[in-house]
């Protein structure tokens, strides 16, 4: 994503680490889904290794979000969006994925704003 689109002026690049490159490509698949929703705002994601590059699928255990926009408050309302949907999905993986709770690989979140760690609760049928 080019840095010097004069429509575009804001930028933001956001890399999240995931335990393995498995994780990775759910959280891209997941958050790939959906579209933003302002014409204002253009989002690529794409998958990268620690070192910023990714020869082997194996390593790419980074996702690499990238943000463009029109005004600095379009940038922030889609980046707050896009850590909502990236708190869900990292609880999700944390609650029920097998990787995460033998890698324990989010334990370090522990305290960052609108991550909760350990969620409890029961279903509608009450299991």
């Amino acid at each position: 994503m080019s840095n010097t689109d004069g429509e575009f002026p804001c930028t933001l690049t956001i890399n999240t680490p995931f335990p393995t490159s498995r994780l990775a490509k759910v959280a891209l698949g997941t958050l790939s889904v959906d579209e933003e929703l302002s014409p204002l705002v253009k989002r690529a994601f794409s998958l990268i290794s620690e070192d910023g590059k990714c020869a082997d699928a194996d390593n790419c255990t980074v996702l690499k979000t990238e943000y463009r926009a029109t005004t600095n408050r379009m940038l922030r309302v889609a980046v707050n969006g896009f850590f909502e949907s990236l708190t869900v999905v990292v609880q999700v993986m944390e609650e029920l994925d097998v990787d995460v709770i033998h890698e324990k690989g989010f334990e370090d979140l522990q305290g960052v704003q609108g991550v909760e760690i350990g969620l409890t609760g029961t279903t509608l049928t009450g299991a």
